[in-house]
């Protein structure tokens, strides 16, 4: 039987997965936006987890809004990509960072 435990431990991985893309991989953005969206992946199968565990709808909803932020997020996230991309002609972190007024 798949108890909450085991859910505990899928977000904790996918968590963990996601801070390491963070810091391990700074140099490609799209990348760093994948990894945010594993950890905001892990937050939603913990609030889901917890809902079911015990019998209330309230992390349920939670999780839902949050994928709409994420999904907004990566729309504009992409969007602001190719539009960067367009007129610098690479989306390296370094070049980003040089990026002033």
């Amino acid at each position: 039987m798949i108890g909450l435990i085991h859910y505990l431990v899928v977000g904790a991985i996918l968590f963990t997965l996601g801070v390491l893309g963070i810091f391990l991989n700074r140099k490609n953005l799209i990348v760093l936006l994948m990894a945010i969206e594993l950890i905001l992946l892990s937050v939603n199968i913990n609030l889901v987890a917890f809902s079911s565990y015990l019998g209330d709808l309230v992390g349920q909803v939670f999780a839902m809004f949050v994928l709409t932020v994420a999904a907004g997020e990566a729309a504009i996230g992409l969007a602001i990509l190719v539009i960067y991309f367009r007129g610098r002609g690479s989306i390296s972190v370094d070049d980003v960072n040089r990026m002033k007024g």
